[in-house]
């Protein structure tokens, strides 16, 4: 890694997160390589696709570069009845000065449309909580009025989505938030600009053998006034208890997962991104590592874990 003095990294990065939110631009919401593991964050439709699930989250971006993004997430989810899905996901996303919590309570409603086949309608309901402390770092000039004033918000959160999915396949469509904010400071200027994200998902299981099967899966997203993202990742689990795979995501990164199934119930992973971009000279990648809990269906025989 290319040895540069850190305060100066600080100040850029500070110099860009101000720069994008005083000229309003839309407010990004945090990325996850492991989305396929992680499905109930994006899309609450998928509350109730499983039994009770449990899962912790924990993403540092970016490492080595002082004020970079680190996300951690929590999902609590599962069936509450025959076509019942309810949850709760809770979101702690930090970059340089700023903090975002976002709670949501989810529910989901779930039709029959074949034997193996649901088609799930999902509402997330909650609150976003945004707080930024320009005293968390340093300053080229310590006496500029935009770092003078903190901001501390409290804003609404309503998203939705549907979740079509079997035991070989899924496909969804959501958005988090389709509630557009706008912060302002004390001068009444605009300061954040939080606007709706749109995300598509897809994946298929392809089962290659006794001892393996591969699940090619996408993500897209896109939110207004920002380009197009695409993900695209490929994984294969073998003897029903490891996972290997990859992943691209355009004109970003490029990402290696590893999983093991530890037991019925538990399952760990870890995902590690390395920047296609100029920035992989000033950071060490990206880590994220999780760990789920799936309880197990008493009432039937043990089978192979769900691959998502």
């Amino acid at each position: 890694m290319k040895i540069i003095n850190k305060n100066t990294i600080t100040i850029a990065l500070i110099t860009f997160f101000v720069a994008s939110i005083q000229t309003a631009t839309a407010q990004q919401y945090p990325q996850y390589t492991q989305y396929m593991y992680n499905t109930m964050v994006l899309n609450s439709g998928y509350a109730g696709a499983n039994r009770l699930e449990v899962g912790l989250l924990h993403r540092s971006q970016w490492t080595g570069l002082d004020g970079a993004p680190s996300i951690q997430s929590l999902t609590i989810g599962g069936r509450g009845g025959e076509r019942i899905g309810l949850g709760f996901t809770l979101v702690n996303d930090n970059i340089g000065p700023s903090n975002q919590l976002d709670m949501n309570g989810v529910f989901s409603y779930s039709i029959p449309i074949s034997y193996n086949t649901r088609l799930s309608f999902g509402m997330n309901v909650g609150i976003d909580i945004l707080n930024v402390d320009w005293s968390k770092g340093e300053y080229a000039d310590p006496n500029d009025p935009n770092f003078n004033e903190n901001l501390n918000n409290l804003r609404p959160i309503i998203g939705a989505g549907t979740y079509l999915y079997s035991d070989k396949w899924y496909l969804g469509l959501s958005t988090p938030n389709f509630v557009k904010t706008e912060t302002y400071n004390d001068d009444d200027q605009l300061v954040i600009d939080k606007s709706t994200q749109f995300y598509l998902m897809g994946g298929y299981v392809f089962d290659m053998g006794p001892q393996l099967r591969l699940k090619p899966a996408t993500l897209i997203k896109y939110t207004e006034g920002t380009q197009i993202t695409v993900d695209v990742s490929l994984n294969a689990l073998v003897m029903d208890k490891f996972t290997f795979g990859g992943s691209y995501r355009f004109n970003d990164s490029m990402s290696a997962m590893f999983g093991l199934q530890i037991s019925r119930n538990f399952f760990a992973g870890y995902a590690f991104d390395y920047a296609t971009t100029e920035l992989n000279r000033y950071n060490d990648g990206s880590h994220e590592i999780m760990l789920k809990y799936t309880l197990p269906n008493l009432n039937r025989r043990a089978t192979s874990p769900r691959f998502f």
